[in-house]
């Protein structure tokens, strides 16, 4: 494109389809690492990209409770799918991670913390409204509290979000009814929306904008905006399930025996799939691991989950020993206690934990059960 062909930032841009990469090699020209989605073993998952032709272009994935699978589009769209079995809470707050090594020394043991300075510099392409939700909501427990992690801040103040507005959605996604989508309303650097032949792009951050002045981008025509709005209120039209959360805190609490905690853990395998594939969840676990001499030792922080039989010990014995109280600690925490905590909903209504339960459990019902018989 040439210089003559600039627009001014703050209006609706157009990306064409071919110069994708271009923006992906304006992002690493800037020292970004580009992680994006990709197929991997028969889903749509996030890994290290480098070009266009990385993307899972012209495939999509069908979602229903407790089912997942890939089908081929009938286009060659780069982003038509939803949303898969990870979130970028991993590369965020990672599975893994290190916070100190303590070394043997003559003079005794020297304990070095993890060094924030060593963070990776992403940019993270693809990333949907309830995703920016999800990680505006680690914000609250990571960064906007009386501690900041160190580890997260520094993956969050140096990652780019390139964001995507959703097209079409799944059967297990219910982001409307929780204001968290599809449509991105902020936390992004850049958004797009795709069409057949680009992408309209709105600029998000001082930093989105200085790409787009080295794209040089058109200015989106009002037919492209049409088109692009018209790919987002699909999305919406596409949403069958919903919660209401107006009543939602005090249904859960006012109802600690209601019967349907006991009928639904008869269901649930206490697997642990809900709150791995859910983009907010935090639970963690610390412990030491030392080399073979126990000359060094690390003390690593690793994701664990409120489902865990041993999550709850302390005194002597496991607090939550059922699946009923582990399965009501999950969801009484995520839709009504976290409100107490950080003054937000722990959950962004992406569906994951809908599509990846094993045994199909949904959540939007679990809800809708309890408020029945409680009215």
């Amino acid at each position: 494109m040439s210089a003559a062909a600039r627009s001014p930032v703050d209006t609706p841009q157009f990306l064409p389809r071919e110069h994708l990469n271009e923006l992906f090699t304006a992002l690493r020209r800037r020292g970004y690492e580009l992680v994006g989605p990709v197929i991997r073993q028969g889903a749509i998952v996030y890994d290290h990209i480098e070009t266009a032709e990385d993307l899972p272009c012209g495939w999509t994935d069908h979602q229903e409770a407790g089912k997942y699978r890939l089908e081929r589009r009938e286009d060659q769209r780069y982003f038509g799918y939803v949303v898969g079995p990870q979130s970028w809470k991993q590369y965020l707050f990672p599975p893994v991670a290190r916070i100190a090594t303590a070394t043997a020394t003559e003079a005794g043991w020297e304990v070095t913390a993890a060094d924030a300075a060593d963070a990776p510099r992403y940019a993270f392409i693809g990333v949907r409204a309830c995703e920016l939700a999800a990680i505006a909501v680690q914000d609250r427990v990571f960064i906007q509290k009386d501690y900041a992690d160190p580890i997260y801040k520094a993956r969050r103040e140096r990652a780019f979000f390139l964001a995507v507005n959703c097209a079409q959605s799944a059967p297990t996604c219910f982001c409307s009814s929780m204001g968290t989508g599809p449509e991105c309303g902020a936390g992004y650097d850049l958004a797009l929306t795709e069409l057949d032949d680009g992408f309209t792009v709105e600029v998000g951050s001082s930093t989105g904008e200085g790409i787009v002045q080295e794209l040089a981008l058109l200015s989106a025509t009002d037919e492209q905006l049409r088109d692009a709005e018209a790919e987002r209120r699909r999305a919406i039209e596409q949403q069958t399930r919903s919660m209401r959360t107006d009543d939602v805190h005090r249904l859960l609490l006012d109802n600690p025996h209601h019967p349907r905690w006991s009928e639904t853990a008869e269901r649930c395998l206490s697997c642990t799939n809900c709150t791995q594939v859910c983009p907010t969840c935090f639970c963690s676990s610390v412990r030491e691991v030392t080399d073979l001499d126990v000359a060094q030792v690390e003390r690593r922080r690793e994701w664990d989950s409120c489902f865990n039989f041993d999550f709850s010990y302390m005194n002597g014995g496991v607090v939550r020993n059922s699946v009923r109280s582990r399965y009501r600690q999950w969801l009484t925490h995520k839709l009504a206690t976290w409100q107490d905590q950080f003054a937000v909903s722990g959950c962004v209504g992406c569906g994951r934990c809908i599509t990846w339960c094993p045994v199909g459990i949904d959540l939007t019902e679990e809800v809708a059960v309890i408020r029945g018989s409680a009215e």
